[in-house]
This record gives C-alpha cells, sequence and structure tokens, in this order.
C-alpha cells in the first residue's frame, strides 16, 4: 500500500508542491500577522494542494488521450525521449486510466469536503474561490493548449490562492492582499514559462500553443522571460510604495544575480540544448544531478532547478520581509 501510495504521489508531480506551499505560506504569514485564524489557513492549504496534485493528473490525463489519437504517435519512441516526462506512466501502462480518474476523484472530493467545511464556518465568499479554482483545475488542459496557460497559473497563484487564504483566515476580501500576490505569482509564472520555452519543439509537434511558441526560436521568446523577472522585482518595490508592507521585503533583491544567471542559462539552452553550465555553489540544491546526467536529462533539468531554486530562495526572503516589516 505504501509503495502505491509513493507512486501515485510521483505520477502526480508532488516535487512541484513547493511551489505551492511557498505560495500559500506568504500569504498564511501575512494573514496570520492580520489576527488570522490559523487552523483555517492550514485547512486551506491542505485543499489547495490536492488540487494542485489534482490538476497534475488532470494534465496529463488529457495529454495522454490526444497523444495516443495521433496518427503518428509511436509509444515506443515517445518513451525514448528522456526530457519529456509527462504521461509516462500512463503511456507505459504502469497504471490505468480508470485509476489515474479514481485519484483525481479522490483528491478532488477530499479538497471539496474541506471547502465545504471552510464554507460553512467563514462565509460564502469561500464558494466563489472554491468555484474559481476548481474552474481552472479542470480548464487547465484547453487553456495549456491555447497560450493561456501562463494566465491561468497566474490567476489560481495570485488572485485565487491569496484571495481564497485571506479570507478563510481573516473572513474579509483586501485589495492589499491582490497587490502582496504579485511579485510571487510572477515568479511562480516564470517556473512555467521556462518549462514551455524548454519545451517548445515538443509542444509544437504535440499541438500545444504556447506564448513561447508563439516566437520564431527558443532566443526569441526569451524577451518574455525578461520581462517577467524585472517585473517581480518592480512587484516588490510597488508594495512599498503602496505602504502594504516596508522597505524589508527588498531582501529579495538579493536573488536578482540568481535570475540573471537563469536567463543567461536559457539563452545558452536556446543555442545548444546539450549543454550544460558549470555549476556553482549557489546553484544548490540540485538533487540526483549525477544520475540525470547518466540518463542525458541533466541540461533540461538543470535550468528547471535553477528556475525551483530561485522561487524558493525568493520567497522565503519574501517571507522574512513581511515578518520583519509587519510583525516585529
Amino acid at each position: 500500500m505504501l509503495k502505491k501510495t509513493i507512486k501515485i504521489l510521483e505520477y502526480s508531480r508532488i516535487f512541484s508542491l513547493p511551489m505551492t506551499i511557498l505560495s500559500w505560506l506568504i500569504v498564511f504569514t501575512y494573514s496570520a500577522i492580520d489576527s488570522g485564524n490559523i487552523l483555517y489557513g492550514l485547512l486551506s492549504f491542505l485543499g489547495i494542494g490536492l488540487v494542485h496534485l489534482a490538476t497534475n493528473l488532470i494534465d496529463d490525463f488529457f495529454d495522454y488521450k490526444y497523444l495516443i489519437k495521433m496518427v503518428n504517435f509511436n509509444k515506443e519512441e515517445y518513451l525514448k525521449n528522456s526530457q519529456k516526462t509527462k504521461c509516462r506512466y500512463l503511456i507505459s501502462g504502469k497504471i490505468t486510466e480508470s485509476n489515474i480518474l479514481r485519484v483525481i476523484s479522490a483528491y478532488l472530493l477530499t479538497a471539496l469536503a474541506i471547502g465545504g467545511f471552510l464554507y460553512i464556518k467563514c462565509g460564502t465568499g469561500v464558494l466563489y474561490y472554491m468555484l474559481a479554482g476548481g474552474a481552472i483545475a479542470i480548464l487547465y488542459p484547453l487553456l495549456s493548449r491555447i497560450c493561456l496557460s501562463e494566465i491561468a497559473v497566474a490567476l489560481a497563484y495570485g488572485p485565487i490562492l491569496f484571495g481564497g487564504v485571506y479570507y478563510v483566515m481573516t473572513g474579509a476580501n483586501s485589495w492589499e492582499v491582490f497587490v502582496l500576490s504579485i511579485p510571487s505569482t510572477i515568479i511562480t509564472v516564470v517556473l512555467l514559462y521556462i518549462h514551455t520555452i524548454m519545451d517548445y519543439e515538443f509542444d509544437l509537434n504535440e499541438g500545444k500553443k504556447t506564448i513561447a511558441n508563439r516566437f520564431n526560436s527558443e532566443l526569441e521568446a526569451l524577451v518574455v522571460l525578461k520581462v517577467l523577472l524585472v517585473s517581480a522585482y518592480i512587484g516588490v518595490i510597488i508594495l512599498c510604495i503602496t505602504d502594504i508592507t516596508d522597505w524589508q521585503v527588498c531582501l529579495t533583491f538579493v536573488t536578482i544575480p540568481l535570475a540573471v544567471d537563469l536567463y543567461k542559462s536559457l539563452a545558452i539552452y536556446g543555442s545548444n540544448r546539450n549543454e550544460e553550465p558549470e555549476r556553482c555553489w549557489y546553484h544548490r540544491p540540485m538533487e540526483n544531478l549525477d544520475k540525470l546526467r547518466e540518463k542525458g536529462e541533466s541540461s533540461f533539468m538543470f535550468r528547471m532547478y535553477q528556475s525551483r531554486n530561485l522561487m524558493i530562495y525568493f520567497s522565503i526572503l519574501f517571507i522574512i520581509g513581511i515578518l520583519f516589516s509587519l510583525a516585529l
């Protein structure tokens, strides 16, 4: 049973959960400082985390259904592609479609039960945030094929997550919490956008229209990455100007060299997909990189680790800045 659970969590891409944990932790910290209900905040995280995992599986399921309908789809050739890991467990037959649908249902029904409890305790506002989050989860496979995946993630990790958590913890809505969400939301979108840059050719071949592959090449698509990175740090400045937080949140500026390094790394990838930057101390952690190198996956994952680590460091410094500016 334990092994099956571990496998299900692996298929659900639980490794991507830190992006949800950290986004939630930012607004949780802000709301707790504003005398928010800690228990309701923790319950909201459980519900949000389950919806995240369900969304991953829903996206995989519909990608799989699309792939197997393609006339030129070759299962053996697809599985040889070490870079593309989505749907592997379905294509290789490690789990059946019906079992995946059962797992998705279990995730969503549990999240719905948590949402129902919070609706009873906190009011009708919870219902609106639940409906918005549920719509994003169900429609994400469609949205990701029509250049709207970044918009969907921005909504889910911005106003929906931040507004929803703040509402269940304080019983109120606030424009300030939506502004607070801007920097971390953009950094989260960066993580997705980098993935679509590196999946440029694969997404084109699979019929997905992304913002990245609307450009003529991966290198041209980097202009959007530059705008996103700059906007994230401008968002921090806006928080200070609007007096939502104090200057301590500018601790996030420590990560600017990492953002520049990430951009340069993607520029190298756009010219040569197999070239891997020299690993430095500030790139850590990069777990299992040597094993990934043996499988030919290290170049791709190196950039994903860079993006993930940028988000982690940015978020942690952001939380520390909020604590120093509002709680101490």
